[in-house]
Formats: C-alpha cells, structure tokens, sequence
C-alpha cells in the first residue's frame, strides 16, 4: 500500500477504530488496481486542499463526520421507512444553503469514493468499458461532477479529439471539481441541465447520483436522453434505500430503477448491481440495506 494511502487509513484507526475495522474488512489492500487508482486522487485532492490553506486531514475529518451523520440517517430511515427529506426546497435550506454542512458533506464523499465498497465497485464498472466507450465519441458530458473522479477517469482513456464539458449548480462542488482537475482542459459550465438548449447533443453522458437528490427523476432522464445523440449512451448511477441528508427520491429495489429507466426512454446495455454490506441479497432485502445501481444506456 502506498503512503498517502496508508496515511488515510492510519488516521483513521487513530480516530475510529470501529471504521477502521469495518474498512480492513471489506477493502482488499492488494488490488493492486484500487491502490492505484486511489492513490492517484487522493494526491490531486491533497495538492487541491491544501493549496486552501488546509490540510489531508480536513477531508478525511469530513468523512468520518458524514459516516456518523449517515448511522443516525439510517437509523431514522428503519423507523420511519422514508427518508428525510422529500422536497428540494427542504434540502437546499438545511443543506445546500447552509455552508458548514454542505461542505462536510461534499469533501466526505470525495473519500467515500474509495472507502465504500458499493462506491468503488461502480467506479471500477465505470472504468472498466469507458475506454471502449469513447473510443467512437467526440462529445462527453458530465453532469453533476463534484468531485471530478469519473471525469478524470474518462478523460485518462479517452482518444485526443474528444471534448469535455462538466455541468453542475453548486459553486461549491464546481470549486471541487475544477481544483481537482486542475490543468486539464474541460468546459465547466455553472448552470441547470434543463438550461440546456434541445439542440444541444453529445454521443456520451455521465450522470452519477444525481437523480435520488430531486423530486422528479423521470423529467431528469427524459432531459438526458433528449440531450443524447441518436447512437450515444449514458452512464447513470442512482442508489436503493440509501439514506442521507440531501437524497429526496426513494427507490426501494433495482427493479423501480429499471423501471423509470425505460419509462424514459432508455434500453439497458450492461449494469453494475452491489450491496453497501456483505451479505445475501435475502438480508440485503429484509433490512433494506444500501444499495448502488449503476448502467450504460441508450435511447
């Protein structure tokens, strides 16, 4: 394991073991593929912070704050069976508004990229076939890129004449994203995807987590595969009985996303399906444990 890596991990045994433990549990040290690809952003992400004034452990603080905020999440949502929030209003007041919370939030997910199993598994899914993907593409978009590790991916195999452009609402996740990719040439865009003009077309759109965080995500994927080219495809990722403090639209299983994935007008060319624990999908089922859904599509 290389250092930055293992300095992540010994930070956090020393300030909670319990997650360590589960970490040790659950990730393989010798993918020699994870250290990699880990080590790699969590270096752009270090150089990002503390060119802030701040340091690795800020960010590796956050997680461990989003980690507890998401047990009490949790908790709440196997009592109730609902999440939080169900309005957008109700989320950009508490959440989005509010900058303290927000930003814990945003530098914690850049870690959970990699410490969540569920998160890294649709990365490597991702990874995996983008290469493939692009190799016929000219135009990618990426829509709500935060912290810019799929983006990055992409543009690490894709050929020389395809362009990037990344859109997002949130100034603070643009920041983000931007420090995170610092030196690469991408077209950021500070905008609403429905801003975007119907003649406005690309042959490859990215869309990870984005459609559990609004009211109505069919209008969302009807936008995307309205943007798409006739021949293009998307990447869109969305979670199962995934409780946190800015997710408004419940799914309850992979079927209601397939489901709305064809009501919009999309076929499923190949899908990533995981489970936040390592357990039978019968316990997964009976406990509602989190689940991430990742697929390439098509119109």
């Amino acid at each position: 394991m290389t250092s930055l890596l293992q300095y992540i991990f010994s930070y956090i045994e020393k300030n909670n073991p319990a997650h360590a433990a589960r970490l040790n549990v659950l990730i393989d040290l010798n993918d020699k593929f994870f250290v990699s690809k880990a080590e790699s952003f969590f270096t752009r992400y270090k150089s990002f912070i503390e060119k802030k004034g701040l340091t690795i452990d800020y960010g590796i603080d956050c997680y461990l704050k989003l980690c507890a905020q998401m047990v009490f999440e949790r908790l709440e949502f196997m009592r109730s069976g609902k999440y939080a929030s169900s309005s957008f209003a109700d989320v950009e007041k508490q959440i989005y508004l509010n900058p303290e919370m927000f930003e814990y939030h945003m530098h914690g997910l850049v870690f959970a990229q990699f410490l969540w199993p569920e998160q890294f598994t649709r990365f490597n899914f991702f990874s995996n076939h983008i290469g493939k993907e692009l190799k016929s593409r000219s135009k990618y978009l990426e829509i709500g890129g935060g912290h810019a590790l799929y983006i990055l991916e992409a543009m690490n195999q894709a050929p020389e004449n395809v362009s990037f452009q990344l859109v997002d609402i949130s100034p603070s996740s643009m920041e983000l994203a931007k420090g995170i990719m610092e030196g690469l040439k991408i077209d950021f865009q500070l905008k609403n995807i429905f801003d975007f003009a119907p003649e406005e077309k690309f042959d490859f759109i990215t869309m990870g987590e984005v459609i559990e965080h609004v009211e109505d995500p069919l209008a969302l994927l009807i936008k995307v595969r309205e943007l798409l080219t006739p021949g293009g495809t998307a990447f869109i990722t969305t979670p199962a009985n995934a409780p946190t403090i800015d997710h408004i639209y419940l799914f309850n299983n992979a079927d209601e996303i397939r489901e709305l994935f064809i009501k919009a007008g999309f076929k499923i060319v190949n899908e990533a399906v995981q489970f936040a624990e390592n357990v039978t999908e019968e316990k997964a089922r009976k406990y509602k444990i989190a689940l991430m859904y990742a697929a390439f599509v098509k119109p």
